[in-house]
């Protein structure tokens, strides 16, 4: 028999204040569900980047921050922040190596140029080989990172590593502009140093369009913000079961847009906050976190006391029920503070039990946490089990609404105090962020 999640819809704490009432009511399962089913819905396309559903989930999230009667971000008129990026295409990559012409499937560029050109007898290039006893993964991140331009010799013995790569890198990726930073060319080649090259790239550049939605609660502390997000992109169309190929994204994360947006009507309903809310619905999360990217630029991260985004929240975690648990626990003291704030309650928070996973780099939180920003993600997916993530039956029929709903009430009563500003977390260490 499956056990009963909610907790009573009035809450008993003792704070330093004395006794609290926590008034919950206006979190409710008929709420969340109304609100999950509609962005998952098979009209919602998937709601991938740059698409129709994309467009249609950022509309309905819009009209919900109207219903909330919560204010657009300062210095705009509208809770639909859009903004430009770019698809880099290649068309055109010609590489010769010491006058010999290198094939086309042992060669590819990273750069957001439209033209280059690089020739030994007029330029200066960096060479870096990646010999055959290096970690090519790691040797290839860390020079695709490097701020400068770079020929990247990589020993045959890698193929493999060279081949993944270069699916990854070439697909059309996306970029925040065009026309600057380091370009890097790899070359699958016995060669450990070079004396001549010349190489020549051209790239298609389309500009494109991106929206996140924003709102937010003004507080009493007008330059103190503690922000609540979810990405509501997810990955579109799929490959196909029993002749579906919508991925709706019902936990990913249909669950955490809606757990922001009932935190935002049950913030409203409460009395004016200390400290003023964000509440964001990041766009191209999927993608390579450019919403999160842009958000980060139109505040001082310094103003920003904390970050609770929230992920995949629509299935039981392994730790029973009414818990969950926080990304990169042990980078601030957050998460010891919502820990505090539950003690008497039925709700807890736990570190992340999934380390190899790599969680906390891969959501909107990293961007701001490697801004120093407390910014963490809370999830209770058990993404070492979970057959749904990423596929077409990420739907509506397979969350437990039950325990969403609970994750929205613990995750209301465990900001509690920061949002009024009893609590401030620690910064994160930018120099332990990678």
């Amino acid at each position: 028999m499956k056990k009963n999640l909610f907790l009573a819809p009035v809450v008993l704490l003792c704070l330093s204040g004395g006794a609290l009432a926590q008034n919950l009511k206006p979190i409710t399962q008929e709420k969340a569900t109304r609100l999950v089913k509609t962005l998952s819905a098979d009209d919602m396309q998937g709601r991938a980047s740059f698409t129709p559903g994309g467009e249609k989930a950022a509309d309905f999230i819009a009209s919900e921050f109207k219903k909330s009667n919560l204010k657009p971000l300062p210095g705009s008129d509208s809770f639909k922040q859009t903004f430009t990026v770019y698809r880099v295409t290649p068309q055109e990559l010609e590489v010769k190596l010491e006058g010999e012409k290198v094939k086309a499937e042992n060669v590819f560029a990273s750069t957001n140029y439209k033209e280059l050109e690089w020739e030994a007898d007029t330029d200066e290039r960096r060479i870096i080989p990646i010999t055959e006893s290096e970690n090519p993964r790691d040797a290839m991140m860390h020079v695709y990172r490097m701020q400068e331009d770079a020929i990247v010799l990589v020993h045959p013995k890698h193929a493999e590593t060279f081949a993944s790569y270069k699916r990854y890198l070439t697909r059309g990726g996306i970029v925040q502009e065009t026309g600057k930073g380091a370009s890097k060319v790899f070359i699958l080649t016995d060669k450990a140093a070079l004396q001549n090259y010349d190489i020549e790239i051209g790239n298609k550049i389309e500009e494109l369009q991106l929206t996140n939605v924003a709102g937010m609660i003004e507080g009493k502390r007008k330059d103190e913000f503690v922000v609540f997000s979810g990405h509501y992109d997810h990955i579109g169309t799929h490959k196909p079961i029993d002749g579906d190929t919508i991925a709706n994204g019902a936990d990913d994360d249909a669950s955490g847009v809606t757990a922001m947006m009932l935190l935002a009507d049950f913030y409203k309903k409460q009395r004016k906050p200390e400290r003023t809310i964000l509440f964001v619905a990041f766009a191209a999360e999927e993608i390579g976190g450019y919403g999160s990217r842009h958000f980060s630029e139109q505040f001082n991260p310094d103003q920003i006391v904390a970050m609770f985004n929230i992920e995949m929240v629509g299935k039981p975690s392994q730790f029973g029920p009414n818990s969950a648990y926080l990304t990169g626990f042990e980078k601030s003291n957050l998460g010891e503070l919502i820990q505090k704030r539950l003690q008497g309650t039925a709700y807890s928070i736990h570190p992340d039990p999934y380390p190899k996973q790599n969680l906390f780099y891969r959501s909107d939180n990293a961007t701001l946490a490697r801004l120093g920003v407390p910014a963490h993600t809370i999830s209770s997916v058990q993404i070492d089990k979970d057959e749904t993530y990423h596929t077409v039956n990420d739907e509506f029929e397979m969350l437990d609404m039950a325990h969403l709903t609970s994750m929205i009430k613990g995750i209301a009563l465990g900001s509690y105090d920061i949002v009024f500003g009893k609590q401030t977390p620690t910064r994160v260490d930018k120099a332990q962020v990678q």
